[in-house]
């Protein structure tokens, strides 16, 4: 099974609580048993997660090799110049580590997206605007670190599409999910299909350690099970 769900502001990408977290989790929505999120987004951003029950699906998608694309909407102070839209997409040092080239655009206006629940607090003379950025890879608030080296804070973020898969298309209001046919799982899926190994060629470590511990989790899954 994979689901699709249109994450709300202010929701941890998980069902137990953090301590002391002031944020709502994944346990308030009502999804199915046994599924589990790929990826995640931060609390303070929104939009397309998805969740599934099945380890081999999700080992596949998170794999960092296959270069899944996940498209984001960042609202951000200031408008960028062609030079850092160019700085951008070429990568950018974050940390101790460069970012993989992406792409990187101004939008011509704001997307057509629900107004955020609380608003989005804006400085005065400050101007901002759109941008959408196609990632392959997902470091921990990639693209607010992103945005904020070239010198543009981000304002509001929504994950946009995930492999070929939109959310507008979907239909979901904010806290909406639902189970994804064979079609929209293949978008979802797209540029995340296995792809040939030569001879002795393995899975990443990482992957295969994701795997494992979505099985190891699933048999923890009862103690867990009141908290939704």
């Amino acid at each position: 099974m994979l689901i699709a769900f249109n994450k709300p502001y202010g929701v941890l990408s998980q069902f137990t609580p953090a301590p002391g977290s002031r944020w709502r989790t994944l346990a308030a929505f009502a999804l199915p048993p046994r599924v589990y999120p790929v990826g995640r987004l931060d609390a303070d951003s929104e939009g397309l997660l998805l969740l599934a029950d099945e380890a081999a699906l999700v080992a596949r998608l998170l794999e960092p090799g296959r270069g899944h694309p996940r498209e984001y909407f960042a609202q951000v102070e200031r408008i960028p110049t062609a030079d850092a839209l160019a700085r951008l997409a070429a990568g950018v040092v974050i940390g101790r580590c460069r970012t993989r080239p992406c792409r990187a655009r101004l939008l011509d206006g704001p997307p057509a997206l629900p107004p955020r629940d609380p608003p989005v607090r804006h400085r005065k003379n400050v101007p901002d605007c759109w941008l959408a950025l196609e990632l392959t890879e997902g470091k921990n608030r990639q693209v607010r670190r992103m945005t904020a080296a070239v010198g543009h804070p981000t304002l509001r973020l929504v994950r946009a599409r995930i492999g070929r898969l939109e959310l507008p298309a979907l239909g979901l209001a904010p806290g909406e999910w639902r189970k994804l046919d064979e079609a929209e799982r293949q978008a979802a899926c797209a540029a995340a299909a296995a792809r040939p190994r030569s001879g002795g060629e393995q899975r990443p470590r990482a992957a295969q350690i994701r795997a494992a511990q979505i099985v190891t989790s699933r048999r923890a899954f009862s103690a867990s099970a009141v908290l939704r």
